[in-house]
């Protein structure tokens, strides 16, 4: 990859957006993880191994409590009082950071097909860690359930009726 982990261009006039900005640091920050390794890992050879014990690194840096099985919190959205249970990355900060990590991969000259942050694995480790803090918060989060149509075409009749009442009532 030629572009590996580069600073960007210094001809770029326009500032950053936060979400431009976040992503170019998270991408520093990982590829600064990579060569703290022993031995330093290039990010040609770095895998969804590497990505998992990254996210299990910043653990130690996080800021939401995730109360443990033995705790008298354990389920419970909104403790009475402080415990022992430790801090972790949330699980939506986790979701974010692998999301801007997989864009600036493949902008970092990675191909899509090997984007380590687009794994299964890590997709499973982040539906884990979402579920497992869900359970110790005791909130439990829904999935969505898709909208059964009995007659699709009566549906979308429905749907343009609607928005033609909407058009007719705003002019």
């Amino acid at each position: 990859m030629a572009k590996e982990l580069s600073e960007g261009s210094s001809k770029n006039i326009a500032p950053l957006s936060r979400y431009e900005s976040q992503k170019r640091r998270d991408w520093n920050t990982f590829g600064q993880y990579l060569k703290n390794q022993r031995p330093p890992v290039p990010l040609s050879l770095c895998n969804c191994n590497h990505v998992l014990e990254f996210l299990r690194y910043l653990d130690q840096f996080g800021k939401t409590k995730v109360h443990l099985h033995g705790c008298a919190f354990f389920g419970q959205p909104d403790p009475p009082a402080p415990c022992t249970c430790p801090l972790r990355q949330a699980w939506g900060s986790l979701d974010a950071l692998i999301g801007r990590l997989r864009a600036a991969y493949e902008e970092n000259g990675g191909s899509p097909e090997n984007n380590p942050f687009g794994n299964g694995a890590i997709r499973l480790y982040l539906r884990e860690v979402k579920e497992c803090q869900a359970k110790a918060r005791g909130i439990p989060y829904k999935k969505k359930k898709k909208r059964k149509l009995n007659n699709p075409s009566k549906a979308i009749g429905a749907a343009a009726s609607d928005q033609h009442k909407n058009l007719m009532q705003a002019s």
